[in-house]
This record gives structure tokens, C-alpha cells and sequence, in this order.
């Protein structure tokens, strides 16, 4: 396959299955970013015992790019 064609493009019927590669994909997920948030509860008779939650940002990091607060940062 050629650079910058995509196989869902093609007019005639596709040879074999559709995927990308996983480099592709980690550079559009680290260029445009993305969140992960999650719950556990972990629960006897509908009592909650215990409760896990998870917020995560994944992003990249670029010097070109200023940062939105204005005194440089937490560091």
C-alpha cells in the first residue's frame, strides 16, 4: 500500500482485512491525545466496600507548543 492511500478509498473490492498499523495509530492518539476514566465498586448484598476510580490523560509533549497557564507550569 502507498503512502496516503487508505484501502476503504479503493472503488474496487478489498483483497484481505482492513487494519492500521499501530505505529499510525499511537501517533494519532499522542497528536491529538485522549482520556481515560473508569469505576470499580466492589460490593456484598448491595453493601460498596471498596471503590476504585481512574482518570487518566494521555498526551504528547511539545516545546513549540506554550503552555495554557501562564507561570510555566506545576514544575
Amino acid at each position: 500500500m502507498t503512502h496516503g492511500v487508505v484501502p476503504w478509498d479503493s472503488p474496487g473490492p478489498l483483497d484481505g482485512p482492513i487494519g492500521v498499523p499501530l505505529v499510525d495509530l499511537l501517533d494519532r492518539v499522542l497528536a491529538t491525545g485522549v482520556v481515560i476514566s473508569g469505576d470499580l465498586v466492589i460490593a456484598i448484598a448491595d453493601v460498596p466496600l471498596v471503590r476504585l476510580s481512574l482518570h487518566a490523560l494521555l498526551s504528547s509533549v511539545s516545546e513549540r507548543v506554550p503552555a495554557p497557564w501562564a507561570d510555566g507550569g506545576p514544575l
